[in-house]
């Protein structure tokens, strides 16, 4: 049974989630304040979390910083009261995998946690196109899509759910401009509510984790007017 960790203020919302959650077979943990939720998150192995904006003690941001460079990728779906674009923005940079604005339905908050699912057990089930010992290796990358694992002159990397999508996605496509509209609908697939800019910062994101200077990129380059590119890094 998978589990998801709520985290909300309001015990109404938490009581909703928690049945809604339950109905479809999820192990649910709750908790009213970023502080506890950070002790969970770090104590216990979940498979999504849904993590309110404004908490007590810590708030969401920077709960979210601190799992993030704690190296617990779990994907959190991030909740707020306010329909401001900074807001979604600020998540996601930070490391969020998605948003949900309040008020919403508990169906529309399962559905997103579905295709998270969906996307992964796409990803499990996918055969790389070039392969070495079942790894991709391009420069002095290694990625191992079945195992989740990406390493650097030997040393492992660590991403967020969508990070490694989206790294995957370019290595099996080596040298082949890809657009923004071709990645949001591969990586992102059904959630087209997502930003422009969300393609542009997980790039960024992915840049200042395997290059070398994310200020002059060597694997992931930008084609201007159509995308981007990833080539084997040039030495």
């Amino acid at each position: 049974m998978k589990r998801i960790l709520v985290v909300d203020d309001e015990p109404s919302i938490t009581t909703l989630l928690k049945y809604n959650l339950e109905k479809e077979n999820f192990d649910v943990d709750v908790c009213h304040d970023g502080e506890e939720a950070i002790r969970l998150a770090s104590s216990n192995a979940y498979n999504f979390i849904i993590l309110d904006l404004m908490l007590p003690k810590v708030n969401g941001f920077d709960v979210t910083k601190k799992l993030r460079k704690e190296k617990i990728n779990t994907p959190i779906l991030m909740l707020t009261a306010k329909d401001e674009t900074v807001d979604k923005i600020i998540g996601l940079e930070i490391g969020a995998d998605d948003y949900l604005t309040k008020p919403f339905s508990p169906r529309e908050l399962i559905a997103r946690i579905r295709a998270v699912e969906r996307r992964l057990d796409l990803q499990d089930d996918k055969i790389p196109t070039s392969t070495s010992e079942n790894a991709i290796i391009i420069g002095d990358l290694m990625a191992y899509p079945k195992d989740y694992r990406v390493t650097k002159n030997g040393e492992e990397l660590n991403f967020t759910k969508k990070e490694f999508e989206l790294l995957i996605y370019f290595m099996e496509r080596i040298n082949r401009i890809i657009s923004r509209d071709e990645l949001m609908t591969s990586i992102w697939q059904d959630d087209m509510y997502h930003l422009s800019r969300t393609v542009d910062i997980h790039v960024s994101h992915l840049r200042e984790k395997i290059e070398d200077d994310p200020k002059k990129p060597k694997y992931i380059k930008t084609v201007r007017g159509f995308g981007y590119k990833f080539q084997e890094s040039e030495e």
